[in-house]
């Protein structure tokens, strides 16, 4: 009597290691296995609604209004409507023009600029959200200005501008935008003076399909 309750405590032992052995071991691969996940696991960038709007074939139209732009030799505010379109050549970069129309106050006056520049946009993959994009813009063009009565106009001079700005897409075809650029355009009252200074847009766009869609 006495060997079978020894028998039967050594068997309980015994199972109550493998158990524990067994417990062990499987909280083991599976933290393992979540190790391993989260390793190999891509951080998603981009999102079907924002992913299917800048796809190549597409077009972009829209416009921005820049209401705080301030330069830097003059120390004045202007107002300025740049109205843009846009082809996305390929994924994430679009290649195309803006009109740059304007009206600068002063003390004594105003001034009329205006100005066209083919534009690149590239969106970055990085950092997106399902109904964001960060991306960077770049023009090279030309531009003018003129004030009534004033012969010291440079009716064309070189327009450089480049920017960078936060997409945020409100449905799959329409994007609020905000955007820091830095503009450098000659053309002022003056031949000598250059027309430089840091400026911020907010506007919007709208995303065409293209006809092959």
């Amino acid at each position: 009597m006495g060997t079978d309750v020894l028998d039967v405590e050594l068997l309980y032992i015994y199972l109550k290691n493998e158990t524990m052995k067994t417990l062990i071991l499987s909280i083991a691969c599976m933290f393992g296995a979540t190790f391993a996940m989260a390793q190999i696991t891509t951080p998603q960038t981009s999102s079907a609604s924002q992913e299917a709007a800048i796809s190549q074939g597409n077009w972009m139209i829209g416009a921005g209004l820049g209401s705080t732009n301030y330069n830097f030799d003059t120390e004045r505010f202007n107002i300025q409507i740049e109205p843009r379109a846009a082809y996305f050549i390929t994924d994430n970069v679009a290649v195309g023009a803006q009109v740059k129309l304007g009206l600068t106050a002063y003390d004594g006056g105003s001034m009329f600029e205006y100005g066209v520049a083919p534009l690149v946009r590239y969106y970055f993959p990085e950092g997106a959200t399902p109904t964001s994009r960060w991306f960077a813009e770049g023009t090279v063009g030309i531009g003018g200005s003129h004030i009534k009565d004033n012969d010291g106009d440079e009716p064309v001079s070189l327009l450089i501008g480049i920017s960078g700005g936060y997409s945020h897409f409100v449905s799959r075809t329409v994007a609020l935008e905000a955007a820091l650029g830095y503009t450098y355009n000659k053309s002022d009252v003056g031949a000598d003076s250059g027309m430089s200074g840091l400026g911020l847009t907010l506007g919007f766009n709208i995303y065409l399909p293209g006809q092959s869609r």
